[in-house]
């Protein structure tokens, strides 16, 4: 199992129509085929300057690696992800076992 999270901030006033059509189109990650445990989520803490988080599971890295590659996924990442995420950090991990 591989966990793909993706922790940003946009460029975005907060609760703004562009943040929400953001949201919207990110939602439609969670159809690709192979995405698990899909999750929108906002920072509650002050111990970062992120704002918002995406997160979700891979049974495998070739379903992870499948999803990287989906078209619907990378128009998400050149229409939205390119031009409106201000900083991110990403994280992919497996459990220890």
């Amino acid at each position: 199992m591989i966990r793909h999270s993706v922790i940003f901030t946009l460029t975005f006033l907060k609760n703004s129509a562009e943040e929400k059509a953001f949201f919207a189109a990110a939602a439609t990650l969670s159809n690709i085929p192979g995405v698990l445990n899909f999750e929108m989520l906002k920072q509650t803490s002050k111990k970062n300057n992120f704002d918002f988080g995406l997160s979700m599971e891979f049974e495998s890295q070739q379903s992870y690696d499948a999803y990287s590659s989906h078209p619907r996924h990378q128009q998400f990442i050149q229409q939205y992800w390119v031009k409106y995420v201000q900083d991110f950090l990403e994280i992919d991990y497996e459990p220890l076992q």
